[in-house]
């Protein structure tokens, strides 16, 4: 099962208290906050979870699936993550 933003309000509307609505805000605005910082080319660092990095996928060559056509697609930007040494240890069972 995958970790939703609904999941979130409610860890957070459980854990710390606050309302539901507060908690939703609380997620949107921290989520808003990192894709502007990557919208912007910035890297984002949470530290003891991981490192979102914005980088460039270099031009390559692709083929049309319906027509089985090559053509070049051109560069884009990609949002990578780097996981820490911590996260790597707790997934593993490491302490």
């Amino acid at each position: 099962m995958s970790l939703t933003k609904e999941h979130l309000v409610k860890a957070i509307h459980y854990n710390l208290g606050y309302s539901k609505s507060k908690s939703a805000r609380l997620i949107e605005s921290l989520l808003e906050i990192i894709k502007k910082r990557l919208e912007n080319g910035e890297n984002v660092l949470v530290s003891g979870f991981g490192k979102f990095c914005v980088e460039v996928k270099g031009e390559r060559r692709g083929r049309n699936p319906g027509t089985a056509d090559h053509m070049m697609l051109g560069s884009q930007r990609v949002v990578t993550f780097r996981y820490s040494s911590v996260l790597r240890k707790k997934i593993n069972g490491k302490r």
